[in-house]
């Protein structure tokens, strides 16, 4: 008589569903599966990413990159995300995307709003996301396959971790200003997030993005995630939000 075989899928929890959501959002590159024209073989490269607000992922890639022409012909691909650190690179987490790859028109208001996003993710990228042979693709996530260590496997759909609704264009049209000030007037309330809430060591932190969830934070060598207490319901709800993170982080550092 043999064993049933056993499920190595988790039910996907709260957990792992903000794992996920912080390796996607955190990643500063990843690797890139498409189907190679005429062989139908898999080719992986690497390319460098930023999210859209709802947590899309975006990368910008030359025409004259055979991964490029892969996706122009069959627009299937596949990312994987998630950077190993000490010891076993297996035994840190990462998460593979399934995707559909969209050409975002030059001058289009995607377009527009995924190079904003990217360059503030990726400050040098400026040195070329204008040549006419580089262009912006939005990956559409069809499913995910999150890996979050030894026996801690799930499967997610696109609406745990992309974030929907009336929201997302609300605070694409508030964003930057708001990323603006804070960057420019508030460096030190920026330094608190970082050490408090993301335990990140090192100066030069500034936030490169903003969503409903929470928010993006770079140093020149590192990136880090903090989520909102709760998520916004409003993008008008994103100042007092911010104000109540200092004073916590303030308060907290103050106690020790």
């Amino acid at each position: 008589m043999t064993e049933p075989k056993k499920d190595v899928i988790r039910q996907t929890d709260a957990e792992a569903i903000r794992l996920a959501k912080t390796l996607i959002r955190s990643a500063r590159f990843g690797a890139l599966a498409v189907i190679e024209p005429g062989t139908g073989a898999p080719l992986a490269s690497r390319v460098g990413v930023a999210t859209d607000i709802d947590a899309a992922p975006l990368i910008l890639i030359s025409m004259l990159s055979a991964h490029t022409g892969a996706l122009v012909a069959d627009p299937r691909c596949s990312l994987l995300l998630g950077e190993p650190g000490k010891g076993d690179p297996l035994a840190h987490p990462r998460i593979s995307l399934a995707c559909r790859a969209v050409r975002l028109e030059r001058g289009s208001a995607d377009q527009v709003r995924a190079e904003r996003r990217y360059l503030n993710r990726n400050p040098k990228a400026k040195l070329y996301a204008g040549l006419g042979d580089f262009s912006f693709f939005r990956l559409e996530p069809g499913r995910a396959s999150l890996n979050g260590g030894f026996g801690k496997a799930y499967l997610l759909d696109p609406d745990d971790f992309i974030t929907g609704g009336a929201l997302v264009e609300e605070l694409a049209g508030s964003e930057q200003a708001a990323l603006d000030h804070m960057n420019a007037e508030h460096r030190d309330a920026i330094a608190l997030y970082a050490r408090h809430f993301a335990r990140a060591a090192g100066d030069g932190w500034t936030v490169t993005g903003f969503d409903a969830d929470g928010m993006d934070l770079a140093a020149p060598e590192a990136t880090c995630r903090i989520f909102f207490p709760q998520p916004l319901q409003a993008a008008r709800e994103l100042r007092s939000v911010l104000v109540e993170m200092t004073k916590a982080a303030r308060a907290a550092e103050q106690e020790r």
